[in-house]
């Protein structure tokens, strides 16, 4: 029977995630902006990569991640892209706020970072600046994400942060 020190088991998107991580997702406006379970199905679709956090049987994390070059018209997609070359960029990472604590976050990470279509890409994000969210600002610090950037959008404002590709995981940057 697993406990609460069970770490959870990470694996690819499956269709029968979708209302559960929807849940998920919308449950965290506004660290990440609301979706529609059609919405949602076509960032998966699109996704480079997009992982799920499996404890006690049930989805209680998400991942999703874009690659350069990715027709997606989010603002802070289009900063990035801008700049970088050759990335892995986490559009969303939602936890279930009944699992915190179990290291949910840094699973998905570390499945992120030793993922093969992720291999010799740097790492990108945002974290919210306005509404604040200082512990993703923490949690991204503690990865490697280091500050790149500011952008003010109106009703939000981010910090980008980028992390190198994981040379320690046989991956090198390019």
């Amino acid at each position: 029977m697993p406990t609460r020190n069970t770490p959870p088991r990470i694996r690819p998107f499956q269709p029968g995630d979708l209302s559960t991580l929807l849940a998920l997702n919308n449950s965290a406006v506004p660290a990440v902006n609301a979706l529609t379970a059609e919405e949602m199905l076509d960032l998966v679709q699109s996704a480079l990569v997009c992982l799920v956090a499996i404890v006690d049987g049930e989805p209680a994390g998400l991942l999703l991640c874009f690659a350069d070059g990715a027709d997606y018209e989010s603002l802070n997609y289009r900063w990035l892209s801008e700049r970088y070359a050759n990335f892995a960029y986490t559009d969303r990472i939602v936890v279930d706020d009944r699992q915190r604590g179990r290291k949910i976050g840094d699973a998905l990470y570390a499945a992120l970072f030793s993922h093969p279509a992720t291999s010799g890409r740097c790492f990108l994000c945002e974290v919210n600046e306005r509404p604040p969210n200082p512990g993703s600002l923490r949690f991204h610090s503690r990865l490697g994400f280091e500050e790149v950037g500011k952008a003010n959008n109106g009703d939000k404002s981010v910090v980008y942060m980028r992390r190198p590709a994981d040379t320690a995981a046989g991956h090198s940057e390019a």
